[in-house]
């Protein structure tokens, strides 16, 4: 009975033995594989990182300098006979209505007549330098404050003015050359009222019934 006793814990003991070490050799081999295997991942996450990097990097250039900017003069013809007028302005009268108001014009002289009919205002200017090129004319140079820009039906160019030089004038007398002209501050809030795209109509007198 003490053989068998003591074979059965030999048998026992040996299947419950630790398995033998694994030599030096390929535990050396195993840890050179496992590190190459971090290294090529590591590597993988380094350049998907920096693809993502360049991807971003790329889309904020292209979006400032091809993105389309807003165009600071448009410059369309009124031919939208349906539109209603931001303003009209009455030459017989030298009277402007605008938003309710009445404001007093001054219009061109007999030489430098005013085009009439409807126009789209193309740019507005806090101040402008008026020169021969702007209205044709031979040694003419001025600045004006609250310049805005107007495209007539023949596709020409006019301007709604303040006339600084001449604040009596709107209202009473003709004195400019082509220009719509307004005291200052009702040329401001002309000015401040339109956009480019707004129309005004302009007129010899009372529209037809």
């Amino acid at each position: 009975m003490p053989d068998d006793l003591t074979s059965a814990l030999h048998d026992l003991a040996a299947d419950r033995a630790t398995p033998p070490p694994v030599p030096g050799a390929e535990i050396r081999r195993r840890a050179v594989l496992r590190g190459r295997r971090r290294r090529a991942a590591a590597a993988g996450v380094t350049l998907a990182t920096a693809a993502v990097a360049v991807t971003v990097v790329a889309g904020l250039l292209t979006g400032s300098d091809d993105a389309p900017r807003p165009h600071r003069k448009p410059a369309p013809v009124a031919t939208d006979s349906a539109r209603e007028p931001a303003a009209t302005v009455d030459l017989s009268r030298h009277r402007m209505t605008l938003e309710g108001r009445e404001l007093p014009v001054s219009a061109g002289t007999s030489a430098h007549p005013t085009p009439t009919g409807r126009m789209t205002v193309v740019a507005t200017y806090p101040e402008k330098r008026m020169t021969a090129g702007n209205v044709g004319l031979e040694k003419y140079d001025m600045t004006l404050p609250w310049v805005v820009e107007l495209r007539t039906p023949d596709g020409g160019t006019n301007y709604v003015v303040a006339l600084t030089y001449n604040e009596k004038a709107p209202g009473h007398m003709d004195v400019t050359k082509r220009w719509i002209g307004l005291r200052t501050d009702d040329a401001r809030t002309f000015h401040d009222s339109v956009e480019p795209g707004d129309v005004i109509t302009v007129r010899t007198g009372a529209p037809a019934r």
